[in-house]
């Protein structure tokens, strides 16, 4: 490996080093975090509704075909 990429290695490893600092210690960091979760418990919610839903589509086709 020449000086030149070895160089060109560290600068990149140190500036992904810095770019990881400041997502976790910067500027609007903890907005970033909440935003996450709120995410993560939209997602979760719109999961748990899809499945109610389907659960509830199935029993209503299945209740529904016994009252002949």
């Amino acid at each position: 490996m020449s000086l030149k990429e070895k160089t060109i290695s560290e600068v990149e490893n140190r500036i992904e080093k810095i770019e990881r600092a400041i997502a976790k210690n910067g500027v609007g960091s903890s907005y970033l975090s909440k935003a996450e979760r709120v995410q993560r418990d939209v997602n979760i919610g719109l999961a748990l509704g899809g499945l109610a839903l389907i659960a509830g589509a199935t029993a209503w086709a299945l209740l529904s075909g016994k009252e002949d």
